[in-house]
């Protein structure tokens, strides 16, 4: 991203409260995006949610409205994400320098356990697809590499033995709509297709030192190379199948455990740990897609409630009839 995009994007954190953590996503990253009208996407961290939207609500909205209001708004807010949604409060249709806006809050500590054991399976997914970091105070790309790791194992369980490196991508990119209930109705139906197309060397970037790791543990290798269409050759043996699987999160591999089964491993140093019994790839590939299609409908559903709550229905309205009418000439 140049100098002077990324000064334009930072910009509209002036008028925000500080964050520990930013950054921006979606066609804004797209090489040949010059396109002002898109909207812009920026995902915001912070460590007190509820302080963090009543400071906002005071910098932002009317200078006469009293401490109570703004105080009974950031609590509204901040519950509604808790309780009904994801922890994650989104704030679209925001109008700032002739752009539209859309920014999700989430506290911290959510952050990084959704990134670390896909608990609830939401900032973790896009996480997994190219972004842009604006500010990163405590070294969430770091944490964020134990994802991408992750990710990678879940996308070659659900690809055949032979694939191309943009097969990967998608495969990597659909995981976060597995189960999405607006994938239904409400989203574009080539839209994992134009994400990897629109950003394949951020994806190649982005996942290039995990590809070499998996190349050295000879889990996977490479048949050919011609730009995109790469092909990729990965071994699909049952040990392999238990390698990948180890790689998952832990709250994964605890519900493919209790499909089935999981025998106890002792360290050396004492610790017990649950190991997944795998019968045969197809058996493991097909109880992970059930899992985390199960987490992702979850998940949309409640975060889908929350908007119309905190947002404002009139506000989510407008926001889900975009989504639809992009999905509907998609279809057409």
């Amino acid at each position: 991203m140049e100098t002077t995009q990324r000064d334009e994007l930072s910009s509209f954190l002036n008028v925000l409260p500080p964050v520990d953590f930013c950054c921006v996503y979606g066609s804004t990253l797209h090489p040949n995006n010059q396109d002002k009208s898109k909207m812009v996407d920026y995902i915001l961290g912070v460590s007190d949610p509820m302080k963090w939207h009543s400071e906002n609500l005071k910098m932002n909205s009317d200078h006469y409205a009293s401490w109570m209001v703004h105080l009974g708004g950031a609590r509204l807010i901040t519950n509604v994400a808790d309780k009904v949604g994801v922890g994650v409060h989104f704030n679209p249709f925001v109008n700032w320098n002739d752009r539209k806006l859309k920014y999700g809050v989430v506290r911290m500590h959510d952050l990084v356990q959704d990134i670390l054991d896909w608990n609830r399976f939401y900032l973790s997914g896009r996480l997994q697809k190219p972004v842009h970091l604006l500010i990163d105070n405590l070294d969430i790309e770091d944490v964020n590499s134990v994802n991408k790791r992750a990710a990678i194992s879940a996308a070659l369980l659900l690809l055949p033995p032979k694939f191309t490196e943009e097969d990967l991508y998608a495969k990597i990119c659909s995981l976060s709509y597995m189960g999405d209930l607006r994938m239904f109705f409400a989203e574009d139906t080539n839209k994992v297709k134009k994400i990897v197309k629109g950003q394949f060397d951020l994806f190649q970037s982005m996942y290039k030192p995990f590809l070499e790791e998996c190349e050295t543990k000879n889990i996977l290798r490479s048949s050919s190379a011609e730009a995109s269409h790469t092909r990729l050759v990965q071994d699909s043996s049952v040990s392999a199948t238990r390698s990948l699987v180890s790689s998952l999160p832990a709250s994964v591999r605890s519900q493919m455990g209790k499909s089935l089964g999981e025998k106890k491993i002792v360290s050396e140093t004492g610790r017990v740990t649950g190991e997944v019994c795998i019968g045969s790839r197809e058996e493991a590939a097909k109880c992970m897609e059930k899992v985390m299609r199960r987490r992702v409908m979850v998940s949309s559903g409640r975060q889908a409630v929350s908007g119309f709550l905190a947002a404002g229905a009139i506000n989510a309205t407008m926001y889900l009839s975009q989504k639809m009418r992009k999905a509907w000439n998609s279809r057409a």
